[in-house]
């Protein structure tokens, strides 16, 4: 069968692009998904749950070989050993990020587009990109001009009166530290502290696929979704992409169509073009394959947003309970730096009144501090071997631009005060800063042994003050002290230099750009430059990773790109219903 389209990635991007692609009649839309479906009403409950920490968790939803390194790797100093390598909760399952994500659901700044304009993404400002913001959500809470009401994904947030003890202590701290409270994250874009926005309904998760690929829209004759399906090549006739190879439920398939969309991620959609001739010739030859478009810019200038915790333990009065939500992220915090390159609100805050599902979780408490406006642009991807089953070589390379380290030892300064300021000294104790390291990684896997586990532990961590102390610094603390990362300056950069990750935002390493950007790999309609029939449409095209979490560009991204493809040609019927804008 020939198909007028074929997406590879049913995560956020693809999930958007298969409903609206496939709503003309004139379309055949093949969506091709390496991990499992969540059709309605059998998704994992994992997934549904409001609470996302067993779900990003779970490796039934993960790429589980994928590994990456998140300190800067040094090519000019072979003597020197390479980073850590640290598992990355990449997803692989329909909804991709949208299945297992925190479900936070921001855009950023104005002048993040504006920027993108700036680079080369004409069409791409401010202005232009709200409307395809407002089509993505149906807001429960706000009506105004930055807001939409008839979008797939519902948006709401968690009143101050429904929080914890100690989030409303948190709020209390950023209020006495001077920062203004703002009801709504995504209206007016200023500093301060606000419920944080969530794609969620009645308590349960909304992913991309939950919402764009509801059963009106899967009974489309148009329409084809094949789960546990993986891209291992792309068919060319010269220049021109014919289709994919793939692997379904381990059977060799081939797939022909008129147009290949990648929506795979900014790890693995320059990975798939790397390891079909598109991308830097010397890599390209240096793996062995043939230079089939020269793309210097394929796998570059990897991004992700640097981030720091500083965690405590709560007092058990002030925990989270269940009585309005399970949600554990409630409050957020924007805030400037005052750095003079960086625009307002580059730095951002998450409080978690719940550090992971288990018990010894539910006792701690973090700050956790991002880079929004990150200057870090050098990290990369490139291929492992040839084969399409081994992951590729990912390096972040956080914290290359000294700027953003030194805004995050402020920023951990910035929370430390807070920490001890009188609110919060009131509802925890025995603050410490965090890591999220392999050891947190194990016990954060969901299974009844880490349930035991965390169970006898947590019942020692109620006990004598003494004990606790004990217990935190011999078993949690790892590596550096408070006292030390607060009295020490080389501590601190030592600290964050060793404990800062990314926040699962990879983006950025096939650059959307003007065609005299030689970096630049797709244009602004995400059609890779040198073949044809080819595009990219996810994460990957942004020229600069935004200040938000990165789940609602991408929509907004395949929103805009959806629109432009369908205006390429002659207005058609609409199928199968459900064609809201």
């Amino acid at each position: 069968m020939e198909y007028s389209h074929i997406i590879v990635g049913g995560g956020s991007a693809g999930s958007v692009l298969a409903n609206r692609l496939s709503a003309r009649s004139g379309n055949r839309v093949l969506l091709l998904e390496a991990g499992q479906d969540t059709p309605p009403g059998q998704v994992p409950k994992e997934i549904e749950d409001t609470y996302p920490g067993t779900a990003y968790f779970d490796p039934r939803f993960h790429w589980t070989e994928l590994k990456v390194r998140t300190q800067v790797v040094s090519h000019n100093n072979p003597e020197a050993a390479p980073p850590p390598l640290r598992k990355y909760e990449q997803a692989r399952v329909l909804g991709g990020g949208s299945s297992i994500n925190g479900q936070m659901a921001n855009r950023g700044a104005p002048t993040d587009y504006d920027e993108w304009a700036a680079r080369g993404a004409a069409g791409w400002d401010w202005d232009s990109v709200l409307p395809y913001f407002r089509k993505v959500e149906r807001d429960l809470d706000v009506n105004d001009e930055w807001h939409g009401r008839e979008g797939h994904i519902p948006v709401r947030r968690i009143p101050p009166e429904h929080w914890c003890e100690h989030t409303r202590a948190t709020a209390e701290a950023f209020r006495l530290a001077g920062f203004k409270y703002l009801p709504d994250q995504n209206g007016r874009f200023e500093d301060g502290y606000f419920p944080v926005t969530i794609s969620n309904a009645e308590e349960r998760r909304v992913s991309a696929a939950v919402g764009y690929l509801n059963a009106q829209v899967r009974a489309r004759p148009n329409l084809t979704i094949s789960t546990n399906t993986q891209v291992s090549g792309l068919l060319f006739e010269g220049r021109r992409c014919l289709g994919v190879t793939a692997v379904v439920d381990g059977q060799p398939r081939e797939f022909r169509g008129r147009e290949v969309i990648l929506s795979s991620g900014a790890i693995h959609s320059p990975a798939i073009l790397l390891r079909n001739g598109i991308g830097p010739v010397g890599h390209l030859r240096e793996m062995g394959i043939e230079v089939r478009a020269a793309l210097p810019g394929v796998g570059q200038r990897l991004m992700d947003h640097p981030s720091i915790s500083l965690s405590s333990f709560i007092r058990k009065p002030a925990r989270l309970t269940e009585e309005y939500s399970r949600r554990h992220i409630l409050l957020g915090l924007r805030y400037s730096s005052g750095i003079p390159e960086a625009p307002r609100g580059d730095m951002f805050v998450a409080v978690a009144s719940k550090s992971a599902w288990h018990a010894v979780g539910e006792q701690i408490a973090s700050l956790l501090a991002f880079v929004n406006k990150t200057y870090s642009e050098t990290g990369q991807v490139r291929l492992a071997s040839t084969r399409f089953q081994d992951e590729p070589v990912v390096e972040f390379n956080l914290l290359s631009d000294r700027r953003d380290l030194d805004r995050l030892m402020s920023g951990f300064r910035m929370l430390a005060a807070m920490q001890l300021s009188a609110p919060l000294a009131a509802v925890t104790t025995d603050p410490f800063p965090a890591s999220y390291s392999d050891r947190v990684r194990q016990i954060g896997v969901v299974n009844e042994r880490n349930r035991w586990i965390t169970r006898a532990i947590a019942t020692l961590l109620d006990g004598p003050q003494a004990l606790r102390s004990w217990l935190i610094d011999r078993y949690v603390v790892e590596g550096f002290t408070f006292r030390q990362v607060m009295e020490d300056e080389e501590a601190l950069e030592a600290f964050i230099r060793k404990a800062t990750i990314g926040v699962w935002h990879a983006s950025c390493s096939c650059r959307m750009g003007r065609e005299d950007d030689p970096m630049a790999v797709v244009d602004t309609e995400g059609r890779v430059r040198g073949v044809e029939g080819l595009r990219v449409v996810d994460a990957s095209i942004f020229p600069v990773v935004p200040c938000a979490n990165t789940n609602f560009p991408v929509l907004m991204t395949a929103e805009k790109i959806a629109d432009a493809m369908l205006a390429e040609a002659e207005p058609a019927l609409t199928v199968g219903g459900d064609t809201r804008a």
